[in-house]
């Protein structure tokens, strides 16, 4: 087993602009990707009047990251047209180097009639100009729902991994009426692709619920250290808010989980003393950076935690 990691918990750094219509609240699932040295892109999810989900950023320096350098004024994914799997929002779950360009792999989504059901799958998308600007790669999702994913497939994380791409994904397995509503149930499951477009999937599950009482578990953000791949992730009871725990790997297939070492917890008060979640966590220049959800799914804004690596 590694190391623990402490982190030291920073405060919110990044607040929607309620400005701008595209972003009237929420800036939620926060996705880190380094655009050179020290400066590294944070894309994230707005959502419009209708609540409908479009994908910004904001740039920092790691060396200095109590400041935002820059930040979108316009988003650089919306949502597709009416009737299309991502016309109820997009979400930017993970960003890739690759072969002179720069992928995008998203979550869409839509609405069902009843409250609050809805359907996602994982898309793809495309910059050439080092994650500025980015173009869909088609209309529909490269992973949708399947008999092994019956409900939903979401919140990928790849990893182009010794000569293969690897994800990690949610996948919904069912809803069930509670007397508080539908309740969804979703927890992580394992794809390989060759070209990191066309994924193959068995129904291999990495992360499971650690009991009846959890209900979602959400983005497993993955980094490879050494020999071993660490895991944080964001799970919900049903009742509470979310929490982020950990979990580690010797192959990226196997997963224990070691939740009381995920480094962080609830703040006593203030913007995430009720949930934490979507944590994504970068190491750079000798620390690890922890970008995460707190209260209301980033209703707020993005938090930074730092920790010594």
């Amino acid at each position: 087993m590694t190391a623990p990691i402490r982190f030291d918990q920073r405060g919110l750094i990044f607040r929607p602009d309620s400005s701008l219509p595209w972003s009237r609240t929420h800036a939620a699932v926060p996705t880190p990707f380094q655009l050179e040295g020290s400066r590294y892109r944070v894309y994230f999810a707005s959502r419009d009047e209708s609540r409908r989900s479009h994908v910004g950023w904001f740039d920092l320096d790691l060396e200095r990251p109590d400041a935002v350098l820059e930040s979108a004024s316009m988003p650089v994914l919306t949502p597709g047209p009416m009737g299309h799997f991502d016309s109820e929002g997009i979400y930017a779950e993970c960003v890739v180097r690759h072969e002179g360009g720069v992928r995008m792999y998203t979550a869409g989504i839509t609405t069902g009639h009843t409250e609050p059901l809805f359907c996602a799958g994982i898309a793809l998308a495309r910059s050439r100009d080092n994650g500025r600007t980015f173009t869909k790669h088609s209309t529909v999702p490269i992973m949708g729902r399947s008999e092994h994913d019956p409900c939903l497939a979401t919140a990928p994380f790849v990893l182009w991994d010794e000569g293969r791409w690897r994800m990690w994904y949610a996948s919904g397995i069912r809803w069930t009426l509670q007397p508080q509503g539908w309740q969804s149930y979703y927890h992580i499951k394992y794809a390989e692709s060759a070209d990191g477009v066309n994924w193959q999937r068995d129904g291999r599950v990495c992360i499971d619920f650690a009991g009846p009482h959890e209900k979602n578990i959400a983005r497993l953000w993955v980094v490879k250290d050494g020999e071993r791949y660490r895991g944080w992730f964001s799970v919900n009871d049903g009742v509470a808010g979310y929490r982020i725990c950990y979990a580690e790997s010797a192959d990226g297939l196997s997963w224990t989980r070691h939740d009381d070492r995920a480094g962080i917890a609830l703040s006593e008060s203030g913007w995430d003393s009720q949930a934490q979640a979507y944590p994504a966590v970068v190491r750079h220049g000798g620390r690890w950076f922890m970008f995460y959800n707190g209260n209301a799914f980033g209703r707020e804004g993005i938090g930074l935690a730092i920790a010594p690596a």
